[in-house]
């Protein structure tokens, strides 16, 4: 479905900017999230222009929904004292994500011109390690003590409620600031006024730890059909929460980073529409210089069997047919595994049982398909020929999904990503398998 107040936008873009009441009425229609990702797409200084237009906490509401790297060179044109003010604005773990976009030079006299407390909060989510729950938290939660009662936790949370991102979930903690239970805002709606949260509050919490991967959490978060999480550090303390939007951000971030890898692609930090030709060109050549040089086995195979090939010609002809299989079978078995060891379905205690199954799947579909082949051989060239190219494409097939779907748990076991067994290195060692078993078969079974 279109909307019209972007489409209305896009044309005072594209025409200019002479009204400003009606940039402003289409700019509040529009929701922040759409309206930071299209300005995110202007030159940085084409989207001050227009945010300069609007009040601090909006400019802070926009800003939060621009991609990192943009909000980093948006940010290079702000003043430090307005800057600051914007960054005080911004929801907690956004505001984060920003200042690490700016230059370390910058960085410091910035911070100086924060108010203490959110400088002190910036500085301390800070520390914690890319990809870690603490990096993808945000300090803006609810807590509440065991003792009070359900009437003082309603008072306390209509107090905060305006600076706090969610506030369906509050976290009871102890005079330690120690996670004790949760308490839901339906919960507090429902018991009456002088009950204590020692009474209604669920001890049994999900929760991360501060130090935890940041996809172990998101998984853990969807298991649980959670709106928000609960972080907490060493000594059980409360440090910050997860909600369900950061667990999305992950999501689609490790998403990324597999597809890059399992196309044997660089990882990138910068979107595909905004990154130069150099960056393209240096994130795609190293793998295909080393799968270059890989394939080289392939060709010395080739060579070694010259006197087969010479004195079956034919068997030229189904080559690329039997290697690609073997490729693209290793290929399809390298996806599901891949995927099914990052959500967790599996495990690499599971190995034997999933190489067992994959043993029978794989002869199967390689039968069926040396069947189908085989058709093609013997019209072209003979019975001989034919079982040949049957003979091979089982084995092509069978090697090449055992290969695709045993390599990620290698590198698993190895601590290595299990995204790298990416498509193109499957199918570069399934293509050498395959020539390799073709030509031995071939030679095998013509006497030669």
């Amino acid at each position: 479905m279109k909307n019209i107040y972007l489409e209305r936008l896009d044309v005072m873009l594209r025409e200019g900017i002479d009204n400003e009441e009606e940039l402003h009425r289409i700019c509040e229609m529009l929701h922040p999230a759409v309206l930071g990702l299209r300005l995110s797409e202007l030159e940085p200084e084409d989207a001050k222009a227009i945010l300069d237009r609007f009040l601090p906490e909006n400019q802070a509401i926009v800003l939060s929904h621009f991609r990192k790297e943009k909000a980093g060179e948006l940010a290079e044109l702000y003043m430090d004292e307005m800057l600051a003010d914007i960054i005080e604005l911004m929801p907690h773990d956004d505001r984060v994500d920003l200042v690490k976009q700016i230059p370390e030079e910058r960085r410091e006299k910035l911070l100086m011109k924060i108010e203490e407390a959110d400088r002190e909060d910036i500085m301390r989510l800070s520390l914690y390690e890319e990809e870690t729950a603490g990096a993808v938290m945000t300090s803006e939660f609810v807590t509440l003590r065991e003792t009070m009662t359900v009437e003082e936790a309603l008072v306390s949370i209509r107090r905060v409620a305006k600076d706090r991102e969610t506030i369906y979930n509050a976290y009871v903690v102890d005079a330690y600031n120690r996670l004790t239970g949760i308490v839901t805002l339906r919960e507090l709606l429902l018991y009456s006024g002088g009950t204590k949260m020692a009474d209604i509050m669920n001890t049994d919490v999900v929760f991360a730890r501060e130090d935890e991967d940041q996809e172990v959490v998101a998984n853990r978060l969807s298991e649980y059909d959670l709106i928000a999480m609960p972080v907490i550090d060493d000594h059980n303390k409360m440090v910050g929460i997860v909600t369900f939007d950061d667990v999305m951000d992950v999501r689609k971030e490790e998403a990324t980073e597999d597809f890059h890898k399992m196309g044997s692609v660089g990882l990138m930090n910068i979107s595909l529409s905004d990154a130069p030709v150099k960056t393209l060109i240096l994130k795609r050549m190293p793998w295909l210089l080393v799968l270059v040089f890989m394939n080289i086995f392939s060709g010395a195979g080739i060579a070694y069997f010259e006197d087969t090939i010479e004195a079956v010609v034919a068997l030229v002809f189904f080559l690329p047919l039997l290697i690609d299989s073997g490729g693209n079978a290793g290929s399809q078995a390298s996806t599901l595994m891949v995927r099914a060891l990052a959500t967790g379905d599996v495990k690499i205690r599971d190995w034997f049982r999933l190489f067992s199954k994959e043993i029978f799947v794989a002869i199967t579909i390689g039968v069926i398909m040396g069947v189908a082949v085989s058709l093609v051989g013997f019209f072209r060239s003979g019975p001989e020929v034919a079982f040949v190219v049957a003979l091979t494409m089982v084995c092509c097939v069978t090697v090449g999904s055992l290969l695709g779907m045993s390599m990620p748990f290698l590198l698993q076991k190895f601590n290595f990503d299990p995204a790298t067994a990416s498509a193109p290195l499957i199918t570069s060692l399934a293509d050498i398998a395959g020539v390799l078993m073709y030509f031995s078969i071939a030679t095998w079974y013509f006497n030669l």
